[in-house]
């Protein structure tokens, strides 16, 4: 699953893309005969009109305000809070419900839905009413540049679009050259506490840890946000352990109880900016300087732990 962490901001402690109330529950969606939906579709597009477009998960309000094609936005779901002007559109939807009168009465050309949060049953539903949808997907790094590049061509905002996502990936760039060199460190993302969740090799988290010369210690597992237990963070020892500020200032406390983990002895417990790091973005250019900032200021820890 693109927001990590509390169920408003996509993806409880990390609004991830990936494991937020927003991806694993299901949109409850009203049921209408097919005649009847199709009569509340989009109307036709005339030649060189800007589309109506209607998002419906928060990072796909970002990514479009990114793109430079803010004012074709009619629609979001809830929580879509940046830029400041996405708390201005019409909601149409949230972790469990799609507003489908709202939805009419928009009367958008495209709806952008997310692959990983929006479920596929809701996809099929609301083309069979006849709306267009359009699925992004944000996992990793390129699908964001990706996804920007896609919703400049939707709007007739390829020049903006192009530059930001040239600008985003610039950034990242230059970011992982500065550490190509740095020593391995090994890091252990959670998600959240109870449960317990972290992210796999595949999320764009882990490619944050991997530019700043980290190591997930659990790139290797199968799901995109797995839970683990207690006893497999010990086993992979992880040497930094980071989370969201979301979490708050307890978020490491479960971890006070084994105190041989090489994070624990070496004091490498850092929150990540939520905001940041919580969407796939060109917003995660800021979460990979703290990231990085994070897995500097472990080494030095732990250089200093055992020297001798």
């Amino acid at each position: 699953a693109s927001d990590l962490g509390r169920g408003h901001r996509g993806d409880d402690a990390v609004r991830l893309d990936a494991v937020r109330p927003w991806y694993g529950t299901a949109i409850v969606v009203a049921i209408c005969c097919l005649s009847a939906c199709t009569e509340r579709a989009a109307p036709d597009q005339a030649e060189g009109a800007r589309p109506r477009l209607v998002v419906l998960a928060p990072n796909l309000a970002e990514l479009v305000f990114a793109a430079g094609a803010g004012e074709t936005l009619v629609g979001a779901s809830a929580y879509s809070d940046f830029p400041p002007a996405a708390l201005e559109l019409p909601v149409v939807g949230d972790a469990f419900t799609v507003d489908h009168e709202q939805l009419a009465l928009l009367r958008p050309d495209i709806l952008i839905a997310w692959q990983s949060g929006t479920p596929s049953h809701v996809v099929d539903e609301l083309r069979a009413m006849g709306y267009r949808v359009e699925v992004l997907e944000t996992r990793q790094f390129d699908d964001i540049a990706a996804a920007l590049r896609r919703i400049g061509e939707l709007t007739g905002h390829s020049d903006q679009a192009e530059r930001a996502a040239r600008d985003f990936q610039a950034e990242l760039q230059s970011i992982g050259a500065a550490h190509a060199g740095a020593d391995e460190i090994s890091v252990f993302y959670q998600v959240s506490a109870r449960p317990l969740y972290t992210v796999n090799g595949e999320h764009y988290v882990s490619e944050l840890i991997e530019l700043c010369g980290g190591r997930n210690v659990f790139a290797d597992l199968g799901e995109l946000a797995p839970a683990v237990d207690v006893e497999a963070v010990v086993g992979r020892d992880p040497e930094v352990m980071l989370a969201s500020t979301d979490a708050g200032s307890a978020a490491f406390e479960v971890w006070s109880r084994w105190p041989q983990i090489a994070a624990n002895r070496y004091a490498n417990h850092y929150l990540m900016p939520a905001d940041e790091i919580g969407r796939a973005t060109p917003r995660l250019a800021k979460a990979a300087r703290a990231v990085c900032a994070a897995l500097d200021h472990g080494r030095q820890r732990k250089a200093a732990t055992l020297a001798p």
